[in-house]
């Protein structure tokens, strides 16, 4: 996301748990995340990131119904 585009319907999400890598060739990581604000606020759900990640980051979420499926699927 670039500096000039709007962030108003995007939500704060703070990493709390780096579970593992995910997807074919392990290019993503699946985190676990607390919601910061919104309807929403203080859920913790599961996402799929790309790129670096680590605890205490803060990732801009558009949605914040959906969880990941966990790694190992079933």
């Amino acid at each position: 996301m670039s500096a000039q585009e709007d962030t108003g319907d995007s939500t704060p999400a703070e990493v709390i748990e780096v579970v593992g890598k995910t997807g074919m060739h392990g290019e993503a990581m699946q985190v676990k995340c607390r919601i910061q604000k919104g309807e929403n606020q203080g859920r913790i759900i599961t996402r799929n990131v790309l790129g670096p990640v680590r605890e205490g980051d803060v990732l801009q979420l558009r949605e914040t119904q959906r969880d990941a499926d966990s790694i190992g699927g079933r």
